[in-house]
């Protein structure tokens, strides 16, 4: 209404609404005009956030690191992390990956079972999510690994924590389709190996390279050494850019691997979380010791599986042989508790099955060798029980770490020999490593003796098993490096053969090859060995021939019954066989005659007998014996006898492998020689029929030969 009340205007609701919608509309438009020329894209967002996450990497302090997200990570890999039910890190990934994330390298070494996997696979993954790493920029970073049951466990954990990044990963290892992974490997940005597969990708892949690596792992690198992957490992590292960076972990600091921390890694942050831990081994872990005889092993073995069959179990044993019998020999015992194996001479996909199969278990036993020793994450293992002796104390830290993982409980048990005990404690206390000892009750032992041998007795196959079960064993003991520890030659092999259940001991040509060298150092020493050198077998090849005197001939002769008596050990060896008789020299001289009997008198009466007895005349040649009527020919010309008593003086006649050429070449020499000479006439004498054996017609030969010298 106006003033004056002349005029009134309404305002009229309807049409105002009409105004403001209008006016309101065109702000809006305007708005989302400017909003859309200035919105950044998402590669934008996320480059900005990235840039926020590493500005924050510089103020990362690991003594306030108590969950996963106090570190600057992405929401892809804190979601990975809680999704995998990691909350907190543990103190070698607090220490390591405030270094690793700023670019640095890293030398980290703690007690097995402190969480390494995680401290390098973080790194990984927010190294390449900071590159915006793709498929189409091939390989990023490289994680190797001593072992394929290693490996592979990495890369589950991998799949777990890093599933919500858009990376590539894969698995190259031995025992697989080596054609499917060369057309998939250069598409790949993480890369979990075992050494000499990854060396056979980059000889004869052509599509494969590593000229765009960021990171290099090196997960167990002092096992890496050990297993002989020295050289594989340095013709790896030529190849990759130098401008990497390299995180090297390890269980322990030896030698070789600070040589290879020299050669990869430059100015690298050292990470040793456990130097100046009171113990080796972690604190809830609680260690024990049995001294047993070796017959005894595989009863307490199997009394031990009785008494625990709600538990989860692993065996570590010294040889695949050894647990490829004893793994079958347990499944027809029947302990009451699932029985699996694990060991190198497994094909790559049985190891896999055998792998995830005894993970899913909550109470199994687990044979298995060294293989599974080194950073294998077995979750809840109860109990490991070392059957054989380890190497030393470092593969008794890496054993044991089977169990008590993460702040969790374990037991452990270590089952000793005698003749170990003493050499064995001592390493271990080196090492920091508490142990106690503990006794076997005699009346809980379970024999399982006559079980075996029922077990051999029905199958071949087991027996044979059984035998190489045996050769096997004793074989590692042997070529143990520690003899202070290892002493093959104090172990009982008969009492350990029944054991497995063989009624007879196997030969075992090795050990008595070393056996004969150690008499032979003995007798070496003691100046009573004879020496085998070329020119000592040039002049007993001369003393053959009649070219060399009688006092050097007499010296040849007793170095050639050491050499026969070296080679009938060699032909028992070969041939099974408990002796071989030696038919006795014919000699012509008395002098040498004497000397020689003068030999048989000190190698014993017993030899005498194996020589002269026993079917002597089924062990040599009737042939090589002279014929009595040309003795008697020979006494009626003695002209001809001094002409032949050198050819005949030195001949020695032996049926070793070795001096039977030698044999051959001489006779090929004295028939040369005897066809230079005048015939003989013929003698009108009859052959002296004297009615004895060929071994007695030969002493009887040898009186003659005697009385008329």
């Amino acid at each position: 209404m106006s003033l004056d009340g002349k005029t009134q205007i309404t305002d009229d609701p309807v049409k105002n609404f009409e105004k403001w919608k209008r006016k309101y509309n065109k702000t809006k438009k305007r708005v989302k005009q400017v909003q859309k020329t200035t919105k950044k894209r998402d590669y934008e967002v996320e480059r900005e956030t990235i840039q926020k996450l590493v500005n924050k990497y510089s103020e990362i302090n690991p003594k306030e690191a108590v969950k996963f997200s106090d570190f600057p990570l992405s929401k892809k890999t804190l979601k990975g992390l809680h999704e995998g039910q990691y909350r907190q890190p543990t103190e070698i990934q607090r220490q390591t990956i405030g270094f690793a994330l700023q670019g640095r390298d890293v030398l980290g070494a703690a007690k097995t079972g402190s969480g390494k996997t995680l401290a390098f696979l973080i790194p990984v993954l927010e190294c390449l999510y900071r590159e915006q790493w793709t498929a189409m920029d091939g390989l990023g970073a490289l994680i190797i690994s001593p072992t394929r049951e290693l490996a592979y466990q990495t890369f589950e954990v991998l799949r777990k924590v890093g599933k919500n990044h858009e990376f590539s990963a894969g698995l190259v290892i031995g025992g697989k389709d080596l054609k499917d992974e060369s057309e998939k490997i250069h598409r790949t940005n993480i890369i979990i190996c075992t050494p000499g597969r990854l060396l056979q990708h980059m000889d004869e892949t052509a599509t494969f390279h590593a000229s765009d690596l960021h990171m290099l792992v090196l997960d167990e690198a002092d096992r890496i050494l050990d297993m002989g992957f020295a050289d594989t490992l340095n013709a790896i590292i030529e190849n990759l850019p130098k401008t990497r960076q390299t995180l090297l972990f390890s269980a322990t600091q030896t030698k070789s691997v600070k040589d290879l921390a020299r050669l990869s890694l430059k100015n690298p942050e050292y990470v040793w979380v456990h130097e100046q831990a009171k113990f080796s081994t972690p604190a809830t872990l609680e260690q024990n010791y049995v001294v047993c005889e070796l017959h005894q092993k595989v009863n307490m073995l199997f009394s031990f599986l009785r008494s625990h069959l709600k538990k989860k179990i692993i065996v570590f044993f010294a040889c695949c042989k050894e647990v490829q019998y004893l793994f079958r020999v347990f499944c027809r015992l029947r302990p009451g508790i699932s029985v699996l194996a694990l060991h190198g001479k497994q094909q790559q996909m049985k190891r896999v099955e055998v792998y995830n199969d005894f993970v899913r278990k909550t109470s199994a036993v687990l044979f298995a060798t060294d293989i599974a020793a080194r950073g294998l994450d077995f979750p809840a293992v109860n109990w490991v029980l070392q059957f054989d002796c380890p190497e030393d104390a470092n593969t008794y830290i890496h054993r044991v770490g089977r169990t008590a993982r993460y702040k969790e409980g374990g037991e452990a048990l270590l089952v000793l020999l005698p003749s170990e005990e003493k050499g064995m404690i001592a390493q271990l206390q080196d090492k920091k490593v508490p142990i106690n000892k503990i006794k076997v009750n005699p009346e809980k032992l379970v024999s399982v003796q006559q079980k075996l041998e029922a077990f051999l007795a029905q199958e071949k196959e087991q027996k044979e098993r059984a035998q190489r079960c045996f050769v096997s064993y004793l074989r590692s003991v042997y070529l143990m490096k520690n003899k202070d520890v290892f002493d093959v030659f104090q172990l009982k092999l008969p009492e350990y053969a029944m054991s497995l259940g063989l009624a007879v001991a196997p030969r075992v040509r090795f050990l008595n090859k070393a056996q004969q060298q150690k008499s032979g150092v003995m007798q070496d020493n003691s100046g009573a060995a004879g020496h085998e050198s070329e020119d000592e077998l040039k002049s007993f090849k001369a003393q053959l021939k009649g070219e060399q005197s009688k006092s050097q001939s007499s010296q040849s002769e007793e170095e050639e019954e050491e050499e026969d008596d070296d080679d009938d050990v060699d032909d028992d060896e070969d041939e099974d066989e408990e002796t071989l008789k030696k038919v006795p020299s014919i000699l012509s001289v008395t002098q040498e005659k004497k000397k020689d009997d003068e030999d048989d008198d000190d190698d014993g009466d017993e030899e005498e007998m194996v020589a002269y007895l026993s079917g002597a005349d089924e062990e040599f040649d009737p042939s090589t014996l002279p014929d009595p009527d040309k003795v008697r020919n020979s006494e009626s010309s003695s002209e001809e006898e001094e002409g032949d008593s050198s050819d005949r003086g030195g001949r020695k006649r032996s049926f070793s492998s070795d001096s039977s050429e030698d044999d051959d070449s001489d006779d090929e020499v004295q028939q040369t020689h005897v066809g230079k000479k005048k015939p003989r006439k013929e003698s009108t004498l009859t052959p002296l029929d004297t009615g004895l054996s060929l071994a007695e017609d030969e002493e009887l030969v040898l009186h003659l030969l005697g009385s008329h010298s």
